[in-house]
């Protein structure tokens, strides 16, 4: 059964860094996708990064380039998303999440969320 589980989130200033983490477990293909969402009460989810099982291929939402960084430790099935320059409208739930080939808005499955709050 595929699992995915997040770490890392908490309270930080602006201007701070957080590093994310989503440890996974019973992947059964070798082609699949690891996206992370932010999810704000009164907001449509985001999509805030995705990368493919090789590494090879990742993307960023505009609201995050250049101060997101998506990496995968394949050694430990964990997937990391450093957050630099964080910014109060970074505040949200993250999750991490796992689809077959590439990220979509439907997703086969969802860890259960980590709280990120950026606040002076």
């Amino acid at each position: 059964q595929i699992q995915l589980a997040e770490s890392g989130g908490g309270l930080v200033q602006p201007g701070g860094s957080l590093r994310l983490s989503c440890e996974t477990s019973g992947f059964t293909s070798d082609t699949y996708a690891i996206g992370w969402f932010r999810t704000v009460p009164g907001q449509d989810r985001e999509r805030i990064s995705c990368i493919s099982s090789s590494g090879r291929n990742i993307d960023y939402a505009d609201s995050v380039k250049a101060r997101f960084t998506v990496s995968r430790d394949s050694a430990k099935n964990t997937v990391h998303l450093q957050m630099n320059s964080l910014k109060p409208e970074d505040t949200g739930t993250y999750y991490c999440a796992y689809a077959n080939y590439w990220c979509t808005t439907y997703m086969d499955y969802w860890g259960k969320g980590t709280l990120v709050v950026v606040s002076s």
